[in-house]
């Protein structure tokens, strides 16, 4: 889009709006269960490691939704399917707090995967698709600074809220999210390239796409199964088990530790998203990666508060500042037929492969003593070099053209 009228720059505000609260809400959703981990596996009588599975279950059904949300969203348009999306996972969020036994909890949490599937493709290539092509770079970190931030909001009804409401209620408030849809419904409009797309002549299958770009879906998978190692490998045990359980942090010190280093991420979404529109995708990645290997040791083997704040407010830098360039860098990537789908689900089956990351990191972690520090330091450092390496033999194509098939070399 290179129009900059009012009309042009109202529209593209109003979708960042819509993409980045999206994402937040279904941040704020996912992180309220990683957030109350040890009170689910009370009130049920479970292990700690029966709950992470859920996770596991969550993150792994994700490619479901990714792929059939997606689909449709080529097909009706990223706008209605959006606001479905938003409205299935407010409302298996608030179901959660309604389970009556473990089962029922971990297939509600199931079907909660499967919508919080759909929303992040279908917002970034909403959002994307509409923005001038100059602001890609810091819309990008934006957008994924949601995350985060959506982190920073479960942290704080944690912290504020777990006391008078509990764990169910917690997951009740999870379901304000819905009310996004109001907006949406408003004040957003159609994604300029689907309106492009929907009247060419000659409609391409996916599977046709698929095939003439396979490398493609081949590399992004394994790209965005090392992206979700890398986030949730720093995250899902941090600050329950690393920080509650191995350290013994009070429940203040642990939200607060929360709030800072989602602060962290938030700059680093922003500040390495904005660095891709200018010194390229691939080395804005390779910048925060390395941003988070100087703070891996301190960050996995402080001990007292001061050390790990600070430790922990860098490595997060690095790991969102990544974070921040893959909204555009996937988009980018995409052929346009299929930009509502492929992102979408080539982040989720690749977060697929990094669902069984808590499971993986507790048995690392039982298997030394009950150090989780070990555990995240391990997948911490592994991740950030493979991501490094990923980056320099990989493809990229800053500034395509979003209303044309991309085929990079």
């Amino acid at each position: 889009m290179s129009g900059t009228s009012a009309i042009d720059i109202r529209r593209a505000r109003n979708a960042v709006v819509a993409a980045f609260l999206g994402w937040t809400l279904d941040a704020f959703d996912f992180f309220i269960l990683i957030l109350t981990l040890d009170n689910v596996s009370k009130a049920f009588g479970v292990t700690i490691g029966s709950v992470a599975f859920s996770i596991t279950l969550t993150l792994g059904t994700r490619a479901i939704g990714a792929f059939v949300f997606g689909r449709l969203g080529d097909i009706y348009g990223r706008k209605p399917i959006l606001m479905l999306v938003i409205v299935l996972y407010s409302f298996f969020e608030a179901m959660t707090g309604f389970a009556w036994s473990f089962v029922s909890f971990m297939v509600i949490r199931t079907l909660f995967g499967i919508a919080m599937g759909g929303e992040w493709g279908l917002g970034s290539s909403l959002a994307m698709e509409t923005i001038p092509d100059r602001w890609r770079g810091w819309v990008s970190g934006l957008l994924q600074a949601g995350y985060p931030f959506g982190f920073f909001l479960a942290t704080l009804l944690f912290d504020f809220g777990m006391q008078p409401l509990g764990w169910r209620g917690m997951f009740f408030v999870g379901a304000l999210p819905a009310l996004l849809v109001l907006y949406i419904a408003t004040q957003v409009e159609e994604s300029p390239a689907f309106e492009a797309m929907k009247h060419r002549p000659t409609k391409v299958s996916i599977g046709t796409v698929l095939r003439k770009n396979m490398k493609l879906v081949v590399y992004g998978v394994l790209m965005m199964a090392a992206f979700n190692f890398f986030s949730h490998g720093t995250q899902d045990i941090y600050v329950k088990l690393f920080l509650g359980k191995q350290l013994h942090f009070t429940h203040s010190q642990m939200a607060n530790a929360g709030l800072i280093f989602n602060a962290g991420a938030i700059i680093g979404g922003i500040l390495f998203g904005f660095l891709s529109q200018k010194i390229g995708r691939r080395y804005a990645i390779i910048g925060a990666c390395c941003v988070s290997l100087l703070a891996l040791y301190p960050w996995s083997h402080g001990s007292d508060f001061t050390t790990i704040a600070i430790a922990a407010f860098f490595m997060q830098i690095g790991v969102q500042g990544a974070w921040g360039v893959v909204p555009v860098h996937l988009n980018e990537l995409s052929p346009s037929e299929i930009r509502g789908t492929f992102p979408g689900f080539v982040y989720q089956l690749g977060n697929f492969v990094a669902s069984f990351n808590a499971p993986i990191q507790v048995g690392m972690a039982m298997s030394h003593g009950g150090d989780y520090g070990y555990a995240l330091a391990v997948v911490g450092g592994v991740v950030a070099v493979v991501l490094i390496l990923l980056m320099l033999f990989g493809p990229e194509a800053r500034n395509v053209s979003m209303t044309h098939a991309t085929l990079p070399e």
